[in-house]
C-alpha cells in the first residue's frame, strides 16, 4: 500500500475569538506542548484525490493534503464550538431574564412601538416653527 504519510499534529490556534473553555478544548497544545509526528493511512480514494492535486500542481506532497485537511477540520470545529457557545449564552440569558414571546400580535406591537419612537425622535429633532 505504500508508505504512510507523516503529518504534524497541532492546531494553529488564535484565528477567531472563542471562549477560553472552547479554545482549550480545541487546542491540542494545551495537553501536549510538543509537536508529534503521526502516521496517517489514506484510503485508495483519498490517495488518488491527493495525487490529482499534486499532479495538477496545487499541492507539492501528500503531507500537504493532510495538513490542509486538518486546517479545514480545525476551522469547522472552531465554528461549531462558537455556535454551541452562542447557543449556551442564549439559553442562559433566556433562563435568567426570560424572553419575549414571538407572535404576529407581538411583532405588530413591536413594529408600532418602533414607528412611534421613530416619529417622536424625528419630531424632537425638527427645528421649532417660529
Amino acid at each position: 500500500m505504500g508508505r504512510p504519510i507523516l503529518a504534524a499534529a497541532a492546531f494553529s490556534g488564535g484565528r477567531s475569538p472563542l471562549t477560553a473553555k472552547a479554545a482549550t478544548a480545541l487546542d491540542s497544545r494545551s495537553r501536549n506542548p510538543y509537536f508529534e509526528d503521526m502516521e496517517v493511512q489514506l484510503t485508495p480514494g483519498q490517495k488518488a484525490f491527493a495525487r490529482r492535486a499534486i499532479d495538477s500542481g496545487r499541492l507539492l506532497r501528500e503531507e500537504a493534503a493532510v495538513k490542509e485537511a486538518l486546517v479545514l477540520l480545525e476551522e469547522r470545529e472552531r465554528a461549531r464550538a462558537e455556535i454551541l457557545a452562542a447557543v449556551d449564552d442564549a439559553e442562559t440569558s433566556l433562563a435568567y431574564r426570560g424572553g419575549r414571546p414571538i407572535t404576529q400580535e407581538s411583532m405588530r406591537e413591536l413594529a408600532d412601538d418602533v414607528k412611534r419612537r421613530g416619529r417622536e425622535r424625528l419630531a424632537s429633532e425638527q427645528p421649532m416653527a417660529r
